[in-house]
């Protein structure tokens, strides 16, 4: 097993000559193992524990026994200790996500703060058989069907070619400690159902069955190499990436609407689920203005094109500026200075400048997104033009117009972020004092 697993690391190109790795160890069978096998084939490790706080006197065990075994091999130990059903009810979350997304995070912070190339963590191929079946059972594309994968960024899994019965075997050959979660024999779970009602019939039916799985999982991660390579040709063909949004063109996919198949890889990547095809293909054969929303994204047909933004920029931001200093805190705006008027003043003239009269301000100056009936003086005019209309004449696209904020004091706006400043509050021969505020985007 230990050249197995020597051949599975190499195979996967997961570690770098020299790499120091973090290895997540639980206490369970898996990374114990996982563990004796690093420190066997002669690859500097070390040991990270998280204790999630859900199973009492027994989560302590499980972490002294990491422990013992980290002090006794001479191998760096970190540990944790998370109120993990705190944190779940805190964020919406279940608590076996909590979990997830806490060890993660954790994990990450330890290996770039003491310097490991990768970490290691501990799912075997009947782990990767459960995820397959899973995902069969909730609906998945493609993807869904490649399992977990070997190696996945900082990730590394170099266990997912044993099966757990190899593990067993392996462990008691080499006499290594372990601990049990009794949780693991319940079937309350998806998994354990899976694990110990499923699987075991398809044992019956083939004896070869994690054997043959594991070798259509290779398959079908081929598979969707192809289909990624296609796809990607076509996405770079039919959209255009601007800032945090992607263009799409409306006719192209028009003319291929009824390919479930395409447009769902097409859109996969923005958070798209296979119930809502026939909802994209509405947007996409209809009139400007149809949207649709999926868990991250928003998708908007605009004349004569898709567009697809992330929801994080659609939020309602709002900023109440009390002094100068505040501007700063506005994410996307670099510096907020008073400049004295002189002879020898430039009025600066791009969009991502403002120059405005600083007597013409008062504080709290406020930083909103535009709603409909707003209305200001466009520079150099002397009539008021409401903004819808502006625009209009700006020919802005749906996604541009959400996105734009403005700059108001007491209740009138003096610019209109990043497009054009209000004529009343424009330096004149008289003004003896501006505000210049500069955008970093």
């Amino acid at each position: 097993m230990l050249k197995e697993f020597q051949d599975y690391i190499a195979e996967y190109h997961m570690l770098k000559p020299e790499s120091r790795v973090l290895l997540a160890v639980s206490g369970g069978i898996d990374s114990m193992v996982m563990a004796h096998l690093f420190r066997s084939a002669g690859i500097e490790c070390g040991i990270a524990h998280c204790n999630f706080s859900l199973r009492g006197k027994e989560s302590d065990m499980d972490e002294e026994l990491v422990k013992c075994y980290a002090e006794k091999n001479s191998l760096p130990y970190h540990s944790v200790k998370f109120n993990t059903k705190t944190f779940a009810s805190e964020n919406g979350l279940s608590v076996q996500m909590a979990a997830r997304e806490l060890r993660y995070k954790w994990f990450e912070e330890i290996r770039d703060k003491n310097g490991y190339e990768s970490i290691s963590v501990a799912h075997n191929l009947n782990d990767n058989i459960e995820t397959f079946l899973i995902n069969i059972i909730r609906g998945t594309g493609i993807t869904g069907l490649t399992g977990i994968s070997p190696v996945n960024g900082r990730i590394i899994r170099p266990l997912l070619f044993a099966t757990r019965s190899d593990i067993e075997k392996y462990c008691r050959k080499n006499k290594i400690l372990f601990r049990e979660d009794r949780s693991n024999a319940e079937t309350k779970y998806t998994r354990n159902k899976i694990r110990h009602l499923v699987i075991p019939v398809m044992k019956e039916i083939n004896p070869a069955f994690e054997k043959t799985l594991s070798e259509t999982i290779v398959r079908l991660r081929g598979s969707e190499e192809i289909v990624e390579r296609y796809i990607s040709g076509i996405r770079d063909i039919i959209s255009v990436s601007k800032g945090e949004s992607v263009s799409f063109d409306a006719e192209y996919l028009k003319k291929h609407s009824r390919e479930n198949t395409l447009l769902f890889e097409l859109f996969k990547p923005y958070g798209l689920s296979g119930n809502q095809l026939d909802d994209l293909a509405d947007v996409i054969k209809g009139t400007t203005g149809g949207q649709l929303f999926t868990n991250s994204h928003r998708i908007l047909k605009d004349r004569r094109k898709i567009i697809v933004s992330n929801k994080k920029e659609l939020t309602d931001n709002y900023f109440r500026i009390e002094i100068p200093e505040d501007f700063v805190s506005v994410p996307w705006i670099e510096s907020a200075d008073f400049v004295d008027i002189t002879s020898d003043f430039t009025i600066p003239c791009d969009r991502m400048t403002a120059c405005l009269d600083s007597r013409k301000l008062s504080f709290p100056i406020i930083i909103r997104r535009w709603k409909k009936g707003d209305y200001f003086y466009p520079l150099g005019m002397e009539s008021k033009k409401k903004l819808s209309d502006y625009f209009v004449d700006r020919k802005l696209s749906l996604i541009d117009k959400d996105n734009i904020m403005i700059l108001e004091s007491e209740g009138e706006i003096a610019w209109i972020i990043g497009e054009r400043i209000d004529n009343r509050f424009r330096i004149k021969p008289t003004t003896t004092r501006a505000l210049i505020i500069k955008l970093n985007y």
